[in-house]
C-alpha cells in the first residue's frame, strides 16, 4: 500500500509547497503527496519557486489549494506548518506539527534555510514511511 502525506500551511504558498515538492522529488511514486492551505494564497511564493529552482525542482506551475476534509481523510500522515486548529482531526491518522519560520514576504535568502530544513525533515519522514 502506498502511504499518503498531506502538508498543510495557512496559505499553501511556501512551506507546504516546499515540503510536497521535496517528498515528490525524493519518493517519486512510492508516496502519494498532497498539499493544501486553510486560507490559500493566489499564487505560490516566488521566492519559494526560485529556491526550489536552485536545487533543480520546478514548482512554478503549482497553485495553492484549499484544505478539505476529504484531503485529510484520504491521507495517512498530516503535517501542519502553522495552521493551528484549522485542520480537521480524524482518529487513526498520524499528525505532526513542524515549527518552521514563515517565508511569506521574505526574499530567497530567508527561504533557503527553510527549504533546507524542510528537506531534512522530509528525508527523515521518508525513512520512516519507506524503511529500507
Amino acid at each position: 500500500m502506498t502511504p499518503s502525506v498531506l502538508f498543510v500551511c495557512v496559505h499553501n504558498a511556501s512551506r507546504s509547497q516546499l515540503a510536497a515538492a521535496w517528498l515528490t522529488h525524493l519518493a517519486g511514486d512510492r508516496v502519494e503527496v498532497r498539499s493544501a492551505g486553510s486560507a490559500p494564497a493566489a499564487a505560490v511564493n516566488p521566492a519559494a519557486v526560485a529556491a526550489m529552482a536552485e536545487v533543480g525542482i520546478d514548482i512554478a506551475a503549482e497553485t495553492p489549494k484549499v484544505l478539505t476534509v476529504d484531503a485529510v481523510r484520504e491521507s495517512d500522515v498530516v503535517i501542519t506548518m502553522g495552521c493551528g486548529d484549522s485542520c480537521p482531526v480524524f482518529p487513526g491518522k498520524r499528525y505532526e506539527d513542524w515549527q518552521l519560520d514563515d517565508p511569506a514576504g521574505q526574499g530567497i535568502e530567508a527561504v533557503r534555510p527553510i527549504r533546507d530544513e524542510i528537506r531534512a525533515r522530509v528525508e527523515a519522514l521518508l525513512a520512516e514511511l519507506l524503511p529500507v
